[in-house]
């Protein structure tokens, strides 16, 4: 379990440095997943601490979002001020994301013969 805490750990760090370095306009979380997942392909597959250590963390997820419901609470004024912008933002996004999803899908699936 401690190699796969350090196997997330380093992956952050690595992606911190990445962004740091290169001037990434991205989370440098994001980068050590995008870098954890790599490895993990390159691996083949998903190695017991690491196993371990992410079902350990993902038994404190909720506990993760509080800060978000916070910052919501914390903001309630703003939000209630554009909350036609917001919601329209939403909506938009939404339905931009199910259409990309599905062009996505029917491309893949054409090039696999339609499986």
């Amino acid at each position: 379990m401690l190699a796969g805490l350090l196997m997330i750990m380093g992956c952050q760090l690595l992606g911190e440095a990445l962004v740091y370095l290169l001037a990434i306009p991205v989370p440098g979380a994001v980068v050590g997943m995008v870098l954890m997942l790599i490895g993990l392909m390159l691996n083949g597959a998903v190695p017991e601490g690491l196993r371990g250590a992410s079902e350990g963390l993902l038994r404190y997820l909720p506990l993760m979002l509080v800060p978000s419901g916070v910052g919501l609470m914390v903001h309630f004024e703003l939000i209630a001020r554009d909350w036609l912008a917001i919601s329209l933002a939403l909506l938009a996004s939404t339905v931009l994301t199910f259409a990309l999803t599905a062009l996505l899908m029917q491309k893949l699936q054409s090039t696999r013969g339609g499986e």
